[in-house]
């Protein structure tokens, strides 16, 4: 009966994700939007926004996750529920909430257009909004990461005269790192599937807001559907290739841990 439901469960995930991608590859429209200029120009921007809203919401948000998960104060479980909130909205409420913030007319936008600076509907705004709606994942998953550090093991390292810093980067983030990995690429998948922020702060300006799901969208409103198909099934294929290449990193590392320790 298990097994049964697995099984169930298993192709009602899978059989959606590869009938489309066996539809852009066997009827031949995955190539022709490989050698599109549009489709090219999507890929790349999307490639390029989410790598960097990679490296802000790290840099940012991996300090704010170790003070969750160390440390206790007033308020701690209201910072938590406002982490968690923009996973739970809907993507096109999160990029109505970042127009009326920083548009043009916004509480933080107006005095910015005052200035000369315009933020939405430029790349700019693209970054914002992958960031909003996924650094939430990664901030869980860096918080429970370092949850599962012993605090005996750096303490031990304090005793010994190691720095903060060195603690840190020696103990604290490779012990942490398993679930440091898995948010990192949740929160890149997130970031490259973004619509609903993404068109609503940014829009669809095509080769500075189009990403690739918003060609995706653009192609279905259109009414060519294959071309639709194949753009879905390029986000499909370059997600694919990093979660399969992060888990054979997370299993290679695990068989090197095995070798070293026979014992484990």
């Amino acid at each position: 009966m298990v097994v049964t439901l697995a099984v169930l469960l298993g192709l009602f995930l899978g059989l959606p994700v590869a009938l489309l991608v066996g539809r852009a590859v066997v009827g031949g429209s995955l190539a022709v939007a490989l050698g599109s200029a549009a489709v090219i120009d999507a890929l790349i921007l999307s490639l390029i926004t989410t790598a960097i809203s990679l490296a802000i919401t790290i840099v940012v948000a991996t300090p704010l996750a170790h003070v969750l998960a160390r440390r206790r104060f007033r308020g701690a479980s209201l910072v938590e529920a406002l982490v968690d909130l923009p996973i739970v909205l809907p993507p096109s409420v999160a990029g109505l909430a970042l127009l009326l913030t920083l548009g043009r007319r916004g509480v933080i936008g107006e005095p910015l257009a005052e200035l000369g600076i315009a933020i939405p509907f430029t790349t700019i705004a693209v970054i914002i909004a992958q960031v909003f709606v996924a650094a939430p994942f990664f901030i869980r998953a860096a918080r429970a990461g370092f949850q599962t550090v012993d605090r005996d093991l750096e303490d031990a390292a304090r005793v010994d005269g190691a720095s903060e810093r060195q603690l840190t980067w020696a103990i604290t983030i490779p012990l942490a790192a398993p679930a440091l990995v898995a948010g990192i690429v949740m929160t890149w998948a997130r970031a490259l599937g973004e619509f609903g922020a993404t068109i609503m702060f940014a829009g669809n300006v095509a080769g500075r807001t189009q990403t690739l799901p918003l060609v995706v969208y653009g192609e279905f409103q259109a009414g060519d559907v294959d071309a639709s198909v194949a753009a879905a099934a390029i986000l499909v294929l370059a997600a694919f290739g990093v979660l399969v290449a992060v888990r054979g990193l997370r299993w290679g590392r695990a068989l090197d841990t095995r070798s070293a320790n026979p014992a484990v």
